[in-house]
């Protein structure tokens, strides 16, 4: 195995990267890219901690987060799992990256910057959904933003609907949960309890 271990060797194996690909970096939140964060239903939250890092999937009815203005975007916390890896990362830690994406658009926006936890009542209640407010509001400043190029969405065929058909047959959570938790689980318990437990929980 060759390991490269200096950017030199890397940027030898590599070379520049192209103009374009460095003036669409920008540390404030321009009109256009605007517009691509308020059409995503969709983003990954990356964070980093002691324990390592961390990357969690958000969604929403329409636009994910609120720009606040064009260096600050908020995201509310919505109902999950509980077990709060990316808000214990940024109260330790509040370096984070976002990556946001539209279906059918094969650009991603993605944004570097550091957060704050807020629960703030009157903010969390300006996020309610059918009378449920987050308990929390990720407060993001941008430090950096871009669009990706499309060519790993083109690759994926991401929003071809020939391509989910490779859904079919996969495992479902209750039977990975039963392999994890070597039967403490009743998987299949578990997945038909689940559309009924989402419908209560989604906010």
């Amino acid at each position: 195995m060759t390991k490269i271990t200096t950017i030199e060797k890397l940027e030898e194996l590599y070379g520049k990267p192209g103009r374009t690909s460095l003036v669409k970096e920008v540390d404030h939140i321009v009109p256009e890219y605007a517009a691509f964060i308020e059409a995503s239903p969709f983003v990954a939250l990356a964070t980093v901690g002691p324990e390592g890092v961390d990357c969690s999937p958000r969604g929403d009815l329409c636009d994910v987060v609120r720009i606040a203005d064009e260096r600050t975007v908020m995201l509310p916390d919505r109902r999950g799992n509980n077990r709060m890896d990316s808000l214990r990362n940024i109260v330790r830690d509040g370096r984070v990256a976002l990556m946001f994406l539209v279906p059918g658009s094969t650009t991603a926006l993605r944004i570097n910057g550091r957060a704050i936890i807020s629960s703030d009542d009157d903010l969390c209640a300006s996020f309610a959904v059918e009378g449920k407010a987050p308990r929390s509001v990720t407060i993001v400043t941008v430090e950096s933003t871009y669009f990706q190029c499309a060519r790993a969405i083109k690759r994926a065929g991401l929003w071809d609907i020939d391509r989910q058909s490779r859904a079919v047959g996969l495992p479902t959570p209750g039977q990975m949960l039963s392999r994890t938790s070597r039967g403490e689980v009743d998987g299949d318990a578990y997945d038909a309890d689940w559309p009924g437990r989402a419908a209560k929980t989604m906010w």
